[in-house]
């Protein structure tokens, strides 16, 4: 089964943290890595840019409007994700209390269950 374990950020949160604390937050998602690539149970992993260089496209009327900048104002955004292939929602719950953001406080990782993807072979 894959799972999404979505990290959100809250650059005041991550701002609050010493150098050391973020220095461990860093390697703890490189050991989450590590650990993940070698059961064979990380599928990808990717960070996303900052909100500032995002856009938001809308069709109205069949013209493409776009918008710079983010979508919302919110304190958090969408930072990355782990997509994972694991034998249960049991085992992807365990994974994301392992990735170092569950152990921050105001920050935690989702875990949603993969529906479908394009290309899936019944």
């Amino acid at each position: 089964m894959k799972f999404l374990l979505v990290l959100h950020n809250n650059p005041a949160v991550l701002e609050a943290l010493g150098p050391d604390e973020q220095q461990k937050l860093m390697d703890g998602h490189g050991a989450f890595i590590e650990a993940t690539q070698a059961s064979g149970e990380l599928v990808v992993t990717q960070a996303l840019g900052d909100p500032s260089q995002s856009a938001v496209v809308r069709v109205r009327n069949g013209v493409p409007v776009v918008t710079d900048g983010p979508y919302l104002e919110a304190k958090e955004f969408l930072g990355g994700y782990y997509l994972v292939d694991v034998a249960d929602r049991d085992r992807a719950l365990e994974l994301a209390a392992r990735i170092p953001d569950a152990s921050i406080d105001q920050l935690g990782v989702e875990v949603r269950p993969v529906m479908f993807e394009a290309g899936l072979e019944m």
